[in-house]
């Protein structure tokens, strides 16, 4: 009883000096909870639905196909809005109702993968929309003159966590539930409750963003020829953003390129059952809840640029436990598999915390939604074609080799940031 009174006082302590960090927890726990729950285990119930391996390719091409039309006109209208604010809550509650339609597809008695397929995708271009947003008005909410307890790396480490917790729980209990369930029907029925879950919490999350309030408002831009040509003309001559996107596009190709073909390795070559399945996301959400605070307080020191590049190689690991995975014999396997995929992910809480950061120390203050929605383009990009060039590059030359070539890419992404860090010029100098 007395651990839990301070565990209270400790908790009202931080609400009063953290107000920002407590809302962004909220938010992160709000939607990491809805990931968890329904998209991370997406592939399952498409499998289950009867999908081919290149309609599971569909489920990560189609929404950013989808969402290269839309990114541009939606950062235009974004920067163009007094309140962004609306923006976020709109695009929440689409993804609720598409996530619902997306459990629903099981009910429908001819081609249910396809029809899952659509509603995901749209659930995923709502989910785009969100994001796009959330980065533009969170240098409103969170401005970099605050205090060092609510400064943007603080709130964003407190957010991490909070994700980083739910991404521990949430996959466990998922995956326990369904390992448990024998038929393939309770196990679709499973999944469907899942979505409707994730709904909720999604719709939750759009009322909850009542409580945010732009401290430093972007002022409202019209959209216009003239405003749409003074923003190009500014991205062509912004350097440092063009070298910046383009370092973290090449990053991103070599990481998107195993985001199907990795499930397939797991599923179909290492013979991981849903429970061992679910496993994958808790062991790498562990190995960054135990570095989290390290990584954070080594941003203070070592700024936000360099350990980037810890992440991106440490990534490299996960290519490389597939591969010693698949050449060690039986249970050996599977236990170097997890063990590298640990250890890879010790250094990933630099991916989440540093690559926005970084983003926003080189992205033209006055348009900023539009120089994120292009950034967005060449990311989104990436999502729709690499999933689909690895599986295609696993069909030619197997799964090891292809494995191989991903993690000499992702070396090479890390080697590159490195120079590009050694020779990037300060903010002030930037644009």
């Amino acid at each position: 009883m007395f651990g839990l009174d301070i565990l209270i006082a400790k908790g009202r302590a931080f609400a009063k000096s953290s107000p920002l960090s407590l809302r962004y927890g909220v938010e992160a726990l709000l939607w990491s909870g809805a990931v968890h729950i329904a998209v991370n285990n997406n592939n399952l119930f498409a499998q289950r639905l009867g999908a081919t391996e290149f309609q599971l390719s569909m489920l990560q091409f189609l929404p950013q196909i989808i969402m290269l039309f839309l990114l541009v006109p939606a950062g235009f209208f974004a920067d163009s809005l007094t309140n962004k604010r609306r923006m976020i809550a709109a695009a929440l509650v689409f993804v609720s109702i598409f996530y619902a339609l997306a459990g629903g597809s099981a009910f429908i008695p001819v081609a249910a993968v396809y029809f899952f397929i659509v509603f995901l995708s749209l659930s995923n271009v709502a989910l785009g929309m969100y994001n796009l947003s959330w980065f533009a008005y969170f240098p409103e909410v969170v401005p970099d003159n605050l205090e060092a307890y609510e400064n943007r790396n603080s709130v964003l480490t407190f957010r991490a966590r909070v994700t980083m917790i739910a991404g521990f729980i949430i996959p466990l209990a998922v995956g326990l539930i369904l390992t448990s369930i024998p038929s393939d029907s309770g196990k679709i029925a499973a999944h469907q409750v899942f979505y409707i879950i994730a709904a909720v919490l999604i719709l939750s999350n759009a009322f909850h963003f009542k409580r945010f309030t732009a401290i430093n408002p972007a002022p409202p831009k019209r959209v216009n020829f003239d405003e749409i040509k003074t923003a190009s003309k500014r991205l062509i001559k912004n350097k440092p953003f063009i070298i910046f996107t383009v370092m973290i596009l090449f990053f991103h190709m070599t990481w998107h390129a195993d985001w199907t073909l990795y499930f397939i390795g797991q599923a179909n070559y290492l013979h991981l059952n849903e429970f061992m399945l679910s496993i994958t996301p808790v062991t790498a959400t562990v190995a960054q809840l135990l570095t989290l605070k390290f990584w954070s307080k080594n941003n203070t020191r070592q700024g936000i640029e360099k350990p980037l590049a810890y992440g991106m190689m440490g990534l490299a690991l996960c290519p490389l436990a597939i591969i010693i995975g698949l050449t060690l014999p039986g249970n050996f396997g599977i236990i170097a598999f997890f063990t590298l995929h640990f250890i890879g992910h010790l250094a990933f809480a630099n991916i989440a915390l540093n690559t926005f950061q970084c983003l926003l120390k080189v992205v033209d203050d006055e348009y900023r939604s539009f120089s994120i929605s292009i950034y967005t383009c060449f990311i989104t990009l990436s999502n729709a074609i690499m999933p689909v060039v690895g599986v295609a590059l696993y069909h030619q030359l197997g799964i090891i080799n292809t494995f191989v070539i991903l993690f000499a890419a992702r070396i090479l992404a890390g080697v590159l940031w490195l120079i590009r860090v050694k020779h990037s010029k300060p903010k002030e100098e930037a644009i």
